[in-house]
């Protein structure tokens, strides 16, 4: 079966969370973070933000309900291999 043609930006909303990089912010296409040391050997705070224009043209495609799925998943995924 041929794959689908999907949107480039398809099943990047969330960026990856196994890239944890000490004070860069690590984006996907809506969401991103930041973990930012105090030192350089703790964490001191960490920061989520919502790209809300990006969030709105996710609302628009036609395929947002599998994407966000298929997103939703491989976070779970990655989030469970990760701790």
């Amino acid at each position: 079966m041929p794959p689908n043609d999907h949107k480039k930006c398809y099943g990047t909303m969330f960026p990856p969370i196994l890239r944890l990089e000490a004070d860069k912010i690590v984006s996907g296409k809506v969401f991103s973070f930041e973990i930012v040391r105090a030192g350089g050997t703790f964490v001191s705070h960490r920061r989520v933000a919502t790209n809300m224009q990006e969030w709105d043209d996710c609302l628009d495609c036609p395929e947002f309900e599998h994407c966000y799925k298929l997103c939703t998943g491989r976070l779970a995924l990655e989030a469970a291999i990760a701790g």
